[in-house]
């Protein structure tokens, strides 16, 4: 089989994850593959006003809206611990209604 159909092949095998579903995975990463995924992530953020996250199983699509929530939590005592955490809203296309 050809890169082309196999490529074709793995997205229509995938489950796409729409609104109205609720979908959470963790992944436990070292830091360069952390790195990598951040850097595209705020590469689709910076450029585009949707992103994709996907897999070889799934994908997320998701029209994001504004503001985006950055939140930073250090917890330094005991272990210490750095959260980063970016809350995306969705995206509405809806319209307000006319004043007449």
């Amino acid at each position: 089989m050809s890169d082309s159909n196999e490529s074709a092949d793995t997205e229509s095998e995938r489950t796409t994850i729409r609104s109205g579903r609720e979908f959470e995975q963790e992944y436990r990463l070292d830091a360069s593959e952390a790195g990598k995924f951040l850097i595209n992530l705020g590469e689709q953020l910076r450029d585009e006003d949707e992103l994709t996250i996907s897999t070889e199983k799934w994908e997320l699509p998701f029209a994001f809206g504004e503001p985006i929530e950055l939140e930073i939590d250090f917890d330094g005592v005991g272990d210490p611990e750095l959260e980063v955490e970016l809350s995306l809203p969705g995206r509405t296309d809806e319209k307000a209604p006319d004043i007449e």
